[in-house]
């Protein structure tokens, strides 16, 4: 927290010139992590056996002999279950499904970052920065898809919506564990500044438009920023309904409503029949 308070309170971007070395390393904690998630599916049996489970067994082990006779059929019941959990399913429907998309829509939304990335271009043109948006959402794409395919088939139904703290349940867990945590938080605390950036100037051109620059201000906003944020993190009982309520809004505004309708606005010389205005249209209305 104090960390992050001194970064993002620097008047200027603290990040000009060495905004793809802290990306890049970053972004090597996350392969870490995703490195980790992939060699721990390989080592942690199914059915899992979690540590209130560890209690359980225990219980039910005692009880088994203290009974003189245990129901063979019971056995036989709980190895069904266990196969029946250690089945992936391709598909399901439940009150959790409707988080998907908004959470899906939240991973990709670079917006805030993407002025800051232009100005450390070398060679500043719209082909070279639409090669390296491409690069960075094919990357992205291939680190969400591992980590959620191979974290689903580690845990299965077990899975909960923080990752990590479903890996802590395990016993033995070991201490590779707290080197990812580490890592992600140390990915998280270089990604902070630079969203700070662009949301403190954004509230700074609405508020205090033709006012002088004051360091009281511009402190003082920086603060409310991060302390909301920390409520949030600590009043709310899971990050899926932080990443569900912004993808929903926020997010979705960003990446479907907004960039539609500026389309529709700015580009005049289409005909209104031509494919790209029917399927902006289309995207816009839905």
């Amino acid at each position: 927290m104090v960390f992050d308070v001194l970064l993002s309170s620097l008047k200027k971007f603290f990040f000009s010139g060495y905004l793809g070395y802290t990306s890049g390393f970053s972004l090597l904690c996350m392969v870490f992590f995703l490195i980790v998630v992939i060699y721990k599916k390989f080592h942690i049996a199914c059915p899992l056996l979690l540590e209130n489970d560890a209690i359980n067994m225990t219980l039910n082990h005692t009880l088994t002999h203290l009974t003189t006779h245990a129901p063979l059929h019971s056995v036989e019941l709980n190895e069904t279950i266990d196969d029946e959990m250690c089945k992936p399913k391709y598909f399901v429907y439940n009150s959790q499904t409707v988080y998907a998309v908004p959470i899906l829509t939240f991973s990709f939304v670079c917006h805030p970052a993407v002025l800051p990335i232009y100005q450390e271009l070398k060679g500043r043109s719209r082909r070279r920065m639409m090669n390296v948006s491409n690069v960075s959402f094919f990357a992205m794409f291939i680190m969400y898809l591992l980590a959620a395919l191979f974290g689903y088939l580690t845990f299965y139904g077990r899975v909960e919506p923080e990752l990590l703290h479903t890996y802590s349940k395990v016993p033995g867990a070991g201490v590779i564990f707290v080197i990812v945590r580490l890592a992600v938080l140390m990915a998280v605390t270089l990604t902070v500044p630079i969203v700070i950036f662009p949301i403190r100037s954004s509230i700074i051109q609405l508020l205090c438009s033709g006012k002088d620059f004051a360091w009281w201000r511009h402190v003082l906003i920086t603060l409310v920023i991060l302390i909301f944020t920390n409520f949030l993190v600590i009043f709310v009982p899971t990050i899926r309904d932080i990443f569900g309520f912004i993808g929903a809004s926020a997010a979705a505004m960003l990446v479907f409503i907004l960039p539609s309708a500026f389309y529709l606005k700015l580009v005049t010389k289409e005909s209104s029949r031509s494919v790209q205005k029917i399927g902006v249209s289309l995207l816009l209305c839905c």
